[in-house]
């Protein structure tokens, strides 16, 4: 069943139309003039329009223009009694998707309605499929450039090139299954599959039988064979998210898959050989955990060959605004609606917060800005109470945090920036570059120091030229 518009101004000609259409359950709007026409297929989302060429006012040409001047890709499908080749070669130039003569008989208009439709629903659902795979590609693009982040892109780029285990660590939304996703599509394995299993979200049961699969029969409920996760990534990548959920008599299970790569499915004793390179993931310290045998810890060397941490949010600061500008683009163009424009103002606030939930947290809060928010200003007072906690600079740790020789990281990081500065002759922005980070973040800093006395004075020597 399709929606189509008509409009013709003599009422039996649309008394026509709209009950052939109907009889071939297509629901039909009719109108006697394209203005008023106009306006309702700016509301309703309609598969074909069909029109007269001569009407009173805005006639089907102009209608047509108008459409595609404001957006409306609908088929529209001309007809008139006074045909003329020039005519027709102006409107199918503004792309008429058909022109028929009247008089017609009623299998024709049927015939041309129901290849426009056909036609309109395959460019739908191109459309449709373009969107998801431009999402699923931007999904899989990492952004940062902070100096936070520079060591781990590169470090993900070399550790593509193997097929080791890798662990990849770091709190709840940092991105970990995004990183793992990046590593496989630059593999030697990114034609092959990549399977995913969530370990928290399965019993020890249901998780042995979803990674190794089982025989018809093995249990309860298991009327058929199924293969499990190990088998169906043959040859690709499997990434086992929260793997320090798995039960401690499944890890010893996924040991020996990790080191002699064989296994069997849950009820059989035949056992099958995989080439499958594992990813972990996890927001848990698991070296303490195999310290306190919560955690099997030959697994975890297993495991852990690879190992990449990502930064939490809070230490990446300068990497906000790129993130915020990719997920209002992507969000913006998937519900089609107009992008919302950041103030400084919100910007500023956006990377003074701790983000706890880090940078799942920020898409969560780009996707309800985009839609609450769509085309207008967003200031600092309407992302404030948005934020689920207080306000802080989000700066790193001081106190707890020093390197091994005692040095405080407050001040080693105030150290490398004042030696920058001197390099470039107090030059800030050619400093800010140089680090890696925001000429706003590098003032911040400074401003900070000198407030609390310790911008002339770092460890005996004095600020030149700044």
């Amino acid at each position: 069943m399709a929606c189509v518009c008509v409009i013709d101004d003599q009422a039996m000609m649309r008394d026509s139309l709209a009950a052939t259409l109907s009889a071939q359950d297509h629901k039909v709007f009719s109108f006697d003039n394209a203005q008023e026409a106009l306006t309702n297929i700016r509301q309703r989302p309609y598969d074909v329009v069909i029109t007269d060429l001569r009407l009173p006012g805005m006639d089907g040409v102009e209608l047509l223009r108008e459409m595609r001047r404001l957006g409306l890709d609908v088929p529209v499908i001309l007809m008139t009694a006074y045909a003329s080749v020039p005519t027709a070669v102006e409107a199918m130039k503004l792309g008429a998707f058909d022109y028929i003569q009247k008089p017609f008989n009623p299998e024709a208009i049927e015939i041309v309605v129901e290849r426009a439709v056909r036609e309109r629903r395959i460019l739908r659902d191109n459309e449709v499929m373009r969107r998801t795979i431009e999402d699923m590609q931007a999904s899989r693009r990492l952004i940062g450039q902070s100096p936070a982040m520079r060591p781990v892109l590169d470090k993900i780029e070399r550790v593509a090139r193997s097929s080791a285990t890798v662990l990849i660590t770091g709190e709840s939304g940092t991105g970990k299954e995004m990183v793992a996703r990046a590593i496989h599509a630059a593999s030697a394995r990114a034609e092959q599959p990549m399977m995913c299993v969530n370990c928290a979200a399965l019993s020890p049961t249901l998780l042995e039988s979803e990674l190794f699969g089982h025989e018809k029969g093995a249990f309860t409920g298991a009327d058929r064979l199924r293969k499990g996760r190990f088998e169906l990534a043959d040859g690709g990548t499997l990434l086992l998210d929260e793997v320090s959920e798995i039960d401690p008599g499944l890890q010893a299970k996924l040991l020996r898959v990790l080191q002699e790569r064989e296994f069997e499915r849950v009820g059989s004793s035949i056992t099958r050989r995989v080439d499958v390179r594992v990813i972990a993931t996890t927001n848990r310290d698991l070296r303490d955990w195999a310290a306190k045998a919560r955690f099997r810890e030959d697994l975890y060397y297993r495991l852990s060959v690879l190992p990449i941490d990502l930064p939490p949010l809070r230490e990446r600061v300068e990497d906000i605004p790129a993130l915020l500008e990719e997920f209002v683009s992507r969000v913006s163009s998937r519900e089609g609606r107009p992008r919302p424009k950041f103030t400084t103002e919100a910007v500023e606030l956006l990377m003074e917060y701790a983000w706890p939930g880090n940078v799942r947290e920020l898409q969560n809060l780009c996707e309800r800005v985009c839609v609450l928010e769509a085309g207008r200003e967003v200031s600092g007072a309407t992302i404030r109470p948005l934020l689920a906690g207080p306000i802080k600079a989000a700066t790193m740790p001081t106190d707890e945090v020093r390197y091994r020789d005692g040095q405080i990281l407050a001040d080693a990081e105030r150290d490398l920036i004042l030696k920058t500065l001197r390099r470039f002759n107090g030059h800030r922005e050619k400093t800010a570059r140089a680090l890696g980070i925001g000429l706003r973040t590098l003032g911040l800093k400074i401003k900070r120091w000198r407030e609390e006395g310790t911008f002339e004075e770092v460890r005996g020597r004095r600020m030149q030229a700044v």
